[in-house]
Parts: C-alpha cells; sequence; structure tokens
C-alpha cells in the first residue's frame, strides 16, 4: 500500500547499508515523489554517522532533507536504542512550501544572537528544529521564540551521540553540521497540529504562589513551600510516595483564568531540591508571584494513559490522520515501559497505519497552551491530516 507518508527502519553495523536501506524503504512506500525526507542515525562512531548521513541524504534525491544523530531511532512501528540503526520517514506535501534552515549563535557583548532563521510568512504552519545541546542555546532560543516567530509552532529534539559532545551531526540539504541547529519550516495549504505528552499526574492542591526568589519557591498559598510539600506527600499512599522520592515534579498552570487546574493543564517543570534552611523547593523554572503551581508525579502508567488520551482526543478532532513525526525522550522507551517500541506502538494503535518515524531526543521541543518549550520525558508529535 502506498500513501502521502512512509517510514523505514534498519538496524545494523554497517550504517551507511542500514541508511541506505531505512530512506529507500521509505521512498518506496510513497504514492509519489517524496517533497521532505527526514532520518535519525545512531552509531558508536561520530564518523560513521557522518558518512551515513552523506548516504541518506543522497538517497533522497530531489526531496528536501534534515536529520541528525540521536542515541536511539524510531520506525516501521519499533524503537531502537543504544545499537547502530537508522530510521527515515518521507512525505509528499504536494500544496506546501518548504524552507531548510541552519541556525548558529554569535555572541554580542553579554548575549547570545541566533541567526539563520528564515524569513517569515503569513501562511507559515510549522517548523521542525532538531538541535545540538552542547552547542545551541535551545532552552532559552525557543523560550524566546515568539518574541521573533510570533505564534508558529515549534516542535523537534534535541540530538545527541553515544559518544556524547563532540559527536552530535546535524543534516540539511547535503550538508554536515556539528554544532548549532537546523530545522525546515513548512508552509502553505497543508494541515499540521502538535500533541505534546507530558505524562505526569497532579497531587495535592493547585496553590499560588506568593514569594519567590529566582527558581526558589519559599512561598506557596502563604505558606512556607517546603511545609506544603510535606503536608501534600504526608497524605499520599505508599506508592505515590514512592513516585515522589524517584523523581517530583511540579507543573505550573497555563491558563491562570481556568476555573480548575487538572492533568494536561500544566507546564511541567522537575523539582531540583530542597533547601530546608529556608523552607523553599527548587524548580527547574522561574516562575512569577501569582502564578498558580500543583504538585505532580510520573509513571510508566501515567505516561501510557496521557498519551493515549491526547491521541484519541487528537484524532476524534481531525479525522483522517495521514503521517506523524515523533520526537521521545530518551527516558520514556525501555526505561520507562520497558520497551522501546512503547510510543511507536501507542501513535500507531491511536492515529492508524499510517508513516510514522523520530528519534529519541535528549529534550524534546514543542508547544503547550500556544507557546513553546523545551520539555524532559515528553513525547513530542508532529500530526499531519487530510
Amino acid at each position: 500500500m502506498t500513501s502521502r507518508f512512509a517510514d523505514g527502519l534498519s538496524v545494523g553495523t554497517d550504517l551507511v547499508t542500514a541508511a541506505e536501506s531505512a530512506v529507500s524503504q521509505a521512498l518506496s512506500r510513497l504514492s509519489g515523489p517524496a517533497d521532505l525526507v527526514c532520518f535519525f542515525v545512531c552509531g558508536e562512531d561520530p564518523d560513521d554517522v557522518t558518512l551515513a548521513g552523506m548516504r541518506a541524504m543522497d538517497v533522497a534525491g530531489d526531496a528536501m532533507v534534515i536529520g541528525c544523530s540521536a542515541t536511539g531511532v524510531i520506525g516501521d512501528g519499533h524503537g531502537v536504542e543504544l545499537v547502530p540503526s537508522v530510521s527515515a520517514w518521507a512525505a509528499t506535501l504536494d500544496h506546501a512550501r518548504l524552507t531548510t534552515f541552519q541556525l548558529e549563535t554569535l555572541t554580542a557583548e553579554d548575549r547570545f544572537v541566533v541567526v539563520g532563521l528564515p524569513e517569515r510568512h503569513p501562511d507559515d504552519r510549522v517548523a521542525i528544529l532538531l538541535a545540538d545541546p552542547y552547542s545551541f542555546p535551545t532552552d532559552a532560543f525557543v523560550e524566546r521564540s515568539g518574541e521573533v516567530l510570533g505564534d508558529l509552532p515549534l516542535i523537534g529534539g534535541l540530538a545527541n551521540g553515544l559518544r556524547g559532545r563532540d559527536s552530535v551531526r546535524l543534516f540539511a540539504d547535503g550538508e554536515v553540521y556539528t554544532e548549532g541547529a537546523i530545522g525546515v519550516l513548512i508552509s502553505g495549504e497543508i494541515n499540521v497540529s502538535t500533541v505534546v505528552s507530558q505524562g505526569c499526574r497532579p497531587i495535592g492542591p493547585t496553590m499560588a504562589v506568593t514569594r519567590v526568589e529566582d527558581n526558589l519557591l519559599l512561598e506557596l498559598a502563604g505558606q512556607p513551600a517546603l511545609a506544603r510539600l510535606e503536608d501534600i506527600v504526608s497524605d499520599l499512599d505508599e506508592d505515590d510516595r514512592e513516585l515522589v522520592a524517584s523523581g517530583l515534579q511540579i507543573g505550573i498552570a497555563m491558563d491562570e483564568y481556568a476555573e480548575r487546574h487538572e492533568r494536561g493543564d500544566f507546564l511541567i517543570r522537575g523539582v531540583l531540591g530542597i533547601d530546608p534552611e529556608r523552607e523553599a523547593v527548587a524548580i527547574g523554572d522561574v516562575v512569577e508571584i501569582g502564578r498558580t503551581v500543583r504538585f505532580q508525579v510520573r509513571d510508566a502508567e501515567t505516561a501510557d494513559e496521557d498519551l493515549h488520551a491526547l491521541l484519541d482526543a487528537h484524532r476524534a478532532q481531525l479525522g483522517r490522520i495521514d503521517g506523524a513525526l515523533l520526537f521521545s525522550c530518551n527516558g520514556r522507551g525501555s526505561a520507562m515501559f520497558g520497551s522501546a517500541d512503547h510510543d511507536a506502538v501507542a501513535v500507531r494503535d491511536t492515529l492508524g497505519p499510517i508513516g510514522v518515524a523520530g528519534f529519541f531526543a535528549a529534550g524534546e521541543v514543542g508547544p503547550v497552551a500556544g507557546h513553546n518549550h523545551v520539555h524532559g520525558f515528553t513525547a513530542s508529535v508532529l500530526v499531519f491530516s487530510s
């Protein structure tokens, strides 16, 4: 069966052959010529990853191409972690306009300037972003992207390599980059949307931040933040206390005017630690006085429910879905679910037998409540519908 979106996967130590196979699989399953090809490479030797990426770009032919290295790839309904492999995704986008870009950072006095952004147009729909986390200030760029890009959604992930720093490779239209960020801007008459599953469940009540210093929550609802947290934890059952001990999270409400704030209404950030002397709680973000927050826990069951619920709701709203790109945290997969296939299977189970590929990222990019953010432990999905 052929379609407008297709994927391919190849596992093997000969990465160049794997790249040729994965891209060829994706291209052969399309009903027409590919306009966009995305590919992802996991390999031990950065030089082999480079050669594989160059081969993938060659096989893609006249299509626009982006790709990156990763510690795991997703394709053909499977996730593959920490072993040599290549996944590929190809799309025929008849009425879309595609613009690839490469971003680099220049320093000016005490600030940085990102250059290379494509010119904006009214019909821009979404931009896919793949970034090197060691050289590119992804958090700052994404969090402030609205100032430059307006309401343009960004989705994608932070690339990595099995050797960490200096093993990241980014690929765009025949070129290989060892730093910065690359991506593609998708514009024109095309139906695209995003799903960001943060996989958390609220515990305790919602509370207003009444005293704060940088990323230290000093008071919640007029009481010391640590005392508030201890009260919440003391009311939990044993299972939830174990989840708190293994990794407590906090949710920052995205709509302060909502009557209730339940699962999915928050931007999730990690709880980094406590300061007993100041009775404070340190979190992975800076919030202002007056913001509403709620502590959260994350486990495999909650993350599974959240992803399926969001995708089911998305399918019900959109109708026919044709393809998707999946950017899944490298802390999910087998580490969270016991299977590297979990997110890939969940997407296909809910959205249908569509072309889906992606990679296990060192951080995921995606919009929550209309604002772009960098996440951890999420599954960020770019959905193409008819």
